[in-house]
């Protein structure tokens, strides 16, 4: 089996992903725009070849090397990257050599939120109230009628990237005379917390593995700088949200690749709205915190997926992973040894985080594991203090 893998060594955890695939008999064809020799030596070990282009946001390159990898080795069976960005790369390669996966006419689901709000509600997915709006006097009238703030967000887009909330009419004024181009989204502001279900469905679409993250912050307020980042995983999902979360991986159709879908609990009656989907892993250590709080290997479980069609890990959730981000603007009541040395039971991992997920993620990740999710939030407030 060929596979080729775009990006392999970044996001780091992409490392992973390909040396998974390896220890289980796959070519893996690294394609990328590092010089080969920056790259870790387990890496360098997974791959059976790699190939350099001077960016991957040149089609006709990226064109050119998977031309070269087919001549080198015969038929290729998938490209992968676990990254949005690439997208669009990923469904046009997989369009002109006739690949397992999305292709460019199925990307409008997942890159286009009205389109996916739209998708939402025929499944019978509650989500916030939400409109296109082109011009200011549109505008207007979604603001009488829903009233201030509002949320501001690109149809096609991805995460907290040019997400903005508008206050008051001088706001929604401004931002009709600034913003970029492009159809906007303006949706009604929503009192509530942040949860999203997570996992991996197979080749026929069936979710294998799922979980749920619950997030302290908003992601758009921590984006902003105005919030530290907290958020964990749950032993057992709210059935609500696992029924709903269902029901919209359906509409969307995700097959052989992870999943990401934003909920918001509304504070007044509790019940869930649909924010945002994602065909990959959540951002940063998630991943691993998965694997932390099972005792599995999602790494290797994915490759078996893309290889075999099957999961064989027994998740059972016996722990809470919460992650904690750190900002090195910000002074913090205790150093990094004297948090290693207080929670020395509970930190399983930490690592500082590259700088373009550090306006989400903070600059330093620490990883908590405990079977009491208060003992875990107690070492995050401490090391948040």
């Amino acid at each position: 089996m060929n596979v080729v893998y775009i990006s392999p060594n970044f996001p780091p955890n992409n490392a992973q992903f390909c040396m998974a695939l390896h220890s289980q008999g796959v070519h893996v064809l690294g394609l990328g725009d590092e010089a080969y020799d920056s790259l870790r030596a387990d890496l360098k070990a997974s791959l059976t070849e790699y190939y350099r282009v001077e960016s991957l946001l040149d089609d006709d390159q990226v064109l050119r090397a998977l031309g070269y990898f087919t001549h080198r080795h015969g038929r290729l069976d998938r490209v992968e990257s676990h990254n949005e960005y690439w997208m669009r790369t990923e469904a046009s390669l997989r369009e002109d050599f006739n690949l397992f996966g999305p292709r460019p006419k199925d990307l409008d689901a997942i890159l286009r939120r009205s389109r996916m709000k739209a998708l939402f509600r025929q499944a019978g997915v509650p989500t916030c109230r939400g409109e296109l709006a082109t011009d200011l006097g549109q505008a207007l009238t979604l603001a009488r009628r829903w009233g201030y703030p509002l949320i501001a967000k690109p149809d096609v887009g991805m995460g907290a990237s040019a997400v903005l909330t508008l206050e008051d009419e001088a706001d929604l004024d401004r931002f009709f005379r600034e913003k970029a181009p492009g159809a906007y989204l303006l949706e009604e502001f929503v009192d509530g917390d942040l949860w999203s279900f997570d996992g991996l469905a197979d080749q026929d679409g069936q979710p294998v593995f799922t979980a749920a993250l619950c997030f302290g912050s908003g992601i758009l307020e921590v984006a902003r700088g105005d919030r530290d980042l907290f958020y964990h995983t749950c032993r057992k999902i709210p059935a609500d949200l696992d029924r709903l979360g269902r029901q919209a991986l359906a509409a969307l159709d995700i097959r052989e690749c992870f999943f990401h879908l934003e909920f918001f609990r509304v504070r007044s009656g509790g019940g869930l709205l649909a924010l945002d989907a994602n065909p990959r892993p959540p951002i940063g250590l998630a991943t691993d915190m998965f694997n932390y709080a099972n005792d599995i290997d999602m790494y290797q479980e994915w490759a078996s997926v893309v290889t075999r069609n099957r999961f064989e890990a027994e998740p059972a959730w016996p722990y809470y992973c919460g992650y904690v981000g750190r900002r090195f603007s910000r002074e913090y009541a205790s150093s990094h040894e004297t948090i290693l040395g207080r929670h020395h039971g509970l930190v399983v991992h930490h690592e500082r985080m590259f700088s373009v997920f550090s306006r989400v993620l903070g600059d330093y990740g620490y990883i908590l594991r405990s079977p009491d999710l208060e003992e875990v939030r107690e070492a995050a407030r401490d090391i948040l203090a």
